[in-house]
């Protein structure tokens, strides 16, 4: 029989010992440890290898990370692991997925051809794929899965009570899907706003039905909002088409925390986000659906934990 175990960095323990834990079998959880030399460069420490090993690592703010995934995963091959497993609940660099100016690079194809060479198998969670329509593509020979947060996210909703004159509000068409599947777990009625980008940080939005708002709540659902312009202007735009109250649920907060209070200016009277990405307006556990996606691994295996 062959043994898992579960390693993090050490910005992602915390999610990835309560995934362990959802096992309910002593799966050992390693925080894999990080040392910054004074010139900058990492030294990185993995703990003892099991044949399938789950790295833990939510790909936000990810330049050093990516570095330290290149290390462990060295030193976890070359300690005799024979599947490595990356669970990523945020991905990064997968934004631009075309050349829009001669000289650029195509993020997303270097990030998934990089990825391929150290694992075998890649696990995120609502991917910012624009025009990839399967994740699959991105990474060449090797296993990929984009879950979807809007399981967690309708429970967590449903759980704590939602209006049911409530419409769901995508700010751009690229939110069309996680609005359509939120809207319909929920059964809401749901729209999606025209977005035209100045720049990275100016949009026009307006909506096809400007009257559909007028008297009824509005959530707000996104994928990402890191510049959080696009949901602050939408909300203006709701404020002005007449919703009674705004609120927004997003899966990856690559926001400032202190941009909350801009959002309460804007009109948005409360943001929650899943836990993808470590971040105060957390109030979403991925702990299932992770969970779910993670069974095949189990099937022959048992613990490291278990065999010491």
């Amino acid at each position: 029989m062959s043994t898992i175990a579960l390693q993090a960095l050490p910005s992602s323990t915390s999610a990835a010992k309560r995934l362990a834990a959802r096992f309910g079998f002593g799966l050992a959880c390693d925080e894999i440890a990080l040392h910054r030399f004074p010139d900058g460069e990492l030294r990185v420490t993995v703990a003892p290898t099991a044949d399938t090993t789950i790295l833990f690592a939510s790909l936000d703010q990810p330049n050093d990370k990516l570095i330290a995934l290149l290390f462990a995963a060295e030193a976890l091959r070359r300690g005799g692991a024979r599947r490595l497993v990356l669970v990523a609940p945020y991905l990064c660099y997968m934004r631009q997925d075309i050349a829009f100016h001669p000289g650029e690079a195509i993020s997303q194809r270097a990030m998934g051809r990089l990825l391929a060479t150290l694992v075998d198998r890649v696990v995120t969670v609502d991917a910012h794929l624009h025009r990839t329509s399967d994740i699959r593509s991105v990474f060449p020979g090797i296993e990929a899965e984009n879950l979807s947060a809007m399981p967690a996210i309708a429970d967590a909703l449903a759980a704590d009570g939602i209006d049911p004159a409530t419409v769901v509000i995508g700010p751009d068409a690229e939110s069309g899907p996680w609005v359509s599947d939120l809207a319909g777990r929920l059964r809401l009625q749901h729209t999606v706003a025209r977005k035209r980008r100045r720049d990275d940080r100016s949009v026009d939005i307006d909506f096809a039905d400007p009257t559909l708002l007028s008297g009824r709540p509005a959530l707000m659902v996104d994928d990402i909002v890191s510049s959080g312009t696009t949901l602050m202007v939408a909300a203006r735009a709701l404020r002005t088409m007449g919703a009674t109250a705004i609120e927004a649920v997003v899966t990856h907060a690559l926001f400032p925390a202190a941009m909350v209070t801009a959002f309460t200016d804007a009109g948005v009277r409360s943001i929650r986000s899943t836990d993808s990405v470590s971040h105060p307006t957390n109030a979403i556990a991925l702990d299932e659906v992770l969970a779910a996606a993670l069974q095949s691994e189990l099937g022959t295996t048992r613990s490291r934990e278990t065999t010491r």
